[in-house]
């Protein structure tokens, strides 16, 4: 049986909309409803508010089907330093205002390198020249970036080529074949199942998983191998 996990989740009310998933309850509902067995969740107050608050508010779950990803923010007005404790870690560098290249960024970098973390970073929260710096970091984390879409394929590809120690998720690559074609060239092991939900659809990318045309060896590694892989601390 191939385990579906969402590697790209989010968890609470949104300012701007009521969704089922402002509270634990309705999350798991619209997971049991969409056949997904595990969603690694962000609190909508820690990407819309202050992180420190938010990531207080994973503490609170109780559903071991949800996996706690921290949102981190560098410097001395941040979250702190990073040791670890979650194996996947989501940066918002625009919408907490600090600069994705900047000295407190590359310490930050660092020390989720060390850590073994993943790290979530959405396309439109960086500039492709920005991702080309953190990932050509020494150390660098893995990184998976979320939101890439139709726009970005053409900078997606070069960042692919050149950065092995980057990942992409399927919450925005609803066009024909995007994903076989990411997978046919980059390979599967570099493509990660993720909805972006609630703020962007998650019943798409759910049904587009069912109708890859692609080995079945290469879909569970979509669906969950490989998120469970980088969660589990392994390249």
């Amino acid at each position: 049986m191939t385990v579906v996990v969402d590697v790209n989740r989010m968890l609470g009310p949104l300012p701007h909309d009521d969704v089922p998933s402002r509270d634990e309850t309705g999350l798991l509902a619209e997971l049991e409803r969409l056949r997904i067995d595990t969603a690694c969740v962000s609190h909508a107050y820690a990407v819309h508010g202050d992180p420190r608050d938010g990531n207080g508010q994973l503490g609170l779950i109780g559903d071991r089907r949800l996996l706690p990803v921290p949102v981190l923010v560098p410097g001395p007005l941040g979250t702190g330093r990073w040791t670890g404790g979650a194996p996947l870690a989501r940066l918002c560098p625009r919408l907490h205002g600090w600069s994705p290249t900047g000295p407190h960024a590359r310490g930050l970098l660092a020390e989720l390198a060390a850590s073994g973390t993943t790290v979530l970073l959405a396309r439109d929260e960086v500039t492709a020249a920005e991702v080309r710096v953190l990932a050509a970091a020494a150390p660098a984390p893995r990184i998976v970036l979320t939101g890439t879409g139709y726009r970005a394929l053409r900078e997606l590809a070069e960042l692919l080529e050149t950065h092995p120690s980057l990942y992409v998720d399927t919450s925005t690559l609803c066009g024909h074949r995007q994903v076989e074609w990411l997978a046919e060239r980059y390979g599967a092991h570099r493509v990660l199942f993720g909805t972006g939900a609630p703020v962007t659809d998650d019943a798409g990318p759910r049904h587009l998983l069912d109708t890859l045309d692609l080995p079945g060896a290469d879909v569970a590694l979509i669906a969950g191998g490989n998120a469970l892989r980088l969660l589990g601390g392994e390249p």
